[in-house]
């Protein structure tokens, strides 16, 4: 019985091992710093979305299966409670993403870590600003395109 035990353990400490080198395999053969001028831009075209009120296209930019789960101090909740009395009518007018760190993990997944700020308008005219941290997963599609797949902010920020 033991040397049965034995055995099985064994065998998925190898096959771990080879999965692992597998991965590493498959992430060697990307050219890294191209996918990460993809992440860059991928970044840079959902900013410019924003600011150009394209909201209808941020789709483009995430997975079908995206979640996001967004910060919930006081400020955000009442951003996000302003949105829903208003027909959402307070958008982004634009969002600045300060990545401090992006990292090709597999051949298929990637994540983006940092701070960004938001600016909206509020009902009197007034620009309002709210900050976050954010760690993005971004998964890449069979076509080679970075799409954003999790995300979760939280309202601390420690630029």
């Amino acid at each position: 019985m033991m040397k049965y035990l034995a055995s099985i353990l064994l065998l998925a400490i190898f096959s771990s091992c080879q999965q692992t080198s597998k991965e590493e395999e498959k992430v060697s053969k990307l050219d890294i710093p191209a996918e990460l001028e993809k992440i860059e831009q991928l970044r840079a075209a959902f900013q410019n979305t924003v600011k150009e009120k394209r909201y209808d296209d941020l789709r483009k930019f995430a997975a079908p299966d995206m979640i996001s789960v967004g910060p919930g101090s006081e400020d955000w909740v009442a951003y996000r409670k302003l949105r829903e009395e208003h027909g959402n009518k307070f958008r982004y007018d634009s969002i600045k993403m300060r990545p401090k760190e992006t990292v090709i993990v597999s051949d298929s997944i990637a994540y983006d870590f940092g701070v960004s700020t938001m600016y909206y308008t509020d009902e009197n005219g007034d620009v309002q600003e709210l900050e976050d941290t954010f760690l993005m997963l971004l998964k890449r599609t069979k076509d080679g395109e970075w799409k954003m797949f999790r995300e979760i902010a939280s309202s601390l920020v420690d630029d």
